[in-house]
């Protein structure tokens, strides 16, 4: 699979910091249908957790946390890239955002099997144009 890159919006929300809180969420949204693309968790002080999703539909998410009572700050825009796992792959994406001034203040990835990647990009908001039209998309 050649490397995809692509516009993607982010929510975030907050839960208890106890075991099955985010399975509780995660249960939600598949029971509504809602595919995510990506999810991260981290602590946000001694008893919450922030979970950052990923929705493949932004507007369905919406809709149905609103219904559920769930508060999300979004949606933000991020990058999503996928692609065939090799060396470099982060690197020449970097020096593309680097060269144009472009700042990554945030990221994550991650490796299937040594095969393929999954890699988020933050970049922000004022200078996420520049850094669509720098990437191609």
């Amino acid at each position: 699979m050649a490397t995809q890159i692509r516009r993607v919006d982010y929510f975030y929300t907050a839960v208890e910091d106890q075991p099955g809180e985010a399975y509780k969420v995660l249960t939600l949204l598949a029971e509504q249908g809602i595919n995510l693309m990506a999810m991260m968790s981290i602590p946000i002080g001694p008893a919450r957790t922030q979970l950052t999703l990923f929705p493949s539909d932004s507007s369905t998410l919406t809709s149905v946390a609103e219904k559920a009572g769930m508060q999300l700050d979004g949606p933000h825009p991020a990058l999503l890239v996928q692609g065939d796992d090799k060396l470099g792959a982060l690197a020449d994406i970097h020096a593309k955002l680097g060269s144009a001034g472009v700042n990554v203040f945030a990221s994550t990835g991650v490796t299937v099997d040594n095969n393929a990647f999954g890699y988020v990009i933050y970049v922000r908001p004022e200078q996420y144009s520049l850094a669509t039209s720098i990437l191609g998309i």
